[in-house]
C-alpha cells in the first residue's frame, strides 16, 4: 500500500490539501507583497485607473453565478449548477488578476470618508479581507470534492463557502461604490 492510499484504499487527500495550502499561502504573501509593502509605483506610465470597475464588474458576475449556481443545485439541476460554479470562479480569478494587477501599478486606494461613514467603510472592508482569504482555499476544496464526486464532502465545505463567497464578492462591490462616493472631484 502506498503513501497516497489510507488503510481503507481509498486515495488519500493529503497531496491536494498540501498543494492547497501552499497555494492559498502564496497568493497572500504576493498580495501582502504588493499591498503592504510594494505599494505600486507612482508614475510608471501605465494608468489603470479604469481596472477597479472592472473588478466591481468582476465581483457582480461572481456574485451572480454563486447565487444562480446555489438555486440550479436546489432544483436539482447540477450541470447548470456547475456551469454557475465554474463560471463565478472564473470571474473571481479574473478579479484576482485585475486587482494584483492594478494594486501592482497604482498601490492602495484610500477612502476619504469621514465619520460614521468612515467606521462603517473599515469594518466592512477589515471583514471583507479577513474572509477574502478562506475564498481561495474553501473554493478550491469546493472544487476538489465535486471533481473527486465526494458530494457530502463537498456540501460540507459549500456550507462555509458559498456564504462567505457571497459576501466577499458583494462587499467588493459596495467597497468600490463607497470608495468611488468618497473620492475629491476633480477640478474642470
Amino acid at each position: 500500500m502506498t503513501a497516497a492510499t489510507t488503510s481503507m484504499g481509498q486515495s488519500s487527500d493529503r497531496p491536494f490539501f498540501i498543494f492547497n495550502a501552499l497555494l492559498s499561502t502564496a497568493a497572500l504573501t504576493f498580495l501582502a507583497y504588493i499591498l503592504l509593502i510594494r505599494k505600486g509605483t507612482a508614475g510608471a506610465g501605465v494608468d489603470l485607473s479604469f481596472l477597479p470597475a472592472v473588478n466591481a464588474g468582476f465581483n457582480a458576475i461572481s456574485a451572480s453565478f454563486l447565487v444562480a449556481g446555489y438555486f440550479a443545485i436546489k432544483r436539482k439541476a447540477a450541470r447548470v449548477h456547475k456551469y454557475c460554479m465554474v463560471s463565478a470562479f472564473a470571474a473571481s480569478s479574473l478579479f484576482l488578476v485585475c486587482y494584483v494587477v492594478y494594486h501592482y501599478v497604482h498601490g492602495d486606494t484610500k477612502f476619504q470618508g469621514v465619520g460614521a461613514a468612515r467606521a462603517f467603510y473599515l469594518s466592512m472592508l477589515a471583514s471583507h479581507v479577513l474572509l477574502s482569504i478562506a475564498v481561495v482555499p474553501l473554493a478550491l476544496t469546493s472544487f476538489y470534492f465535486a471533481f473527486k464526486k465526494a458530494f457530502a464532502k463537498h456540501k460540507g465545505v459549500t456550507r462555509w463557502a458559498l456564504p462567505i463567497w457571497l459576501y466577499v464578492s458583494v462587499t467588493g462591490v459596495l467597497i468600490f461604490f463607497m470608495l468611488r462616493g468618497s473620492m475629491p472631484v476633480p477640478p474642470p
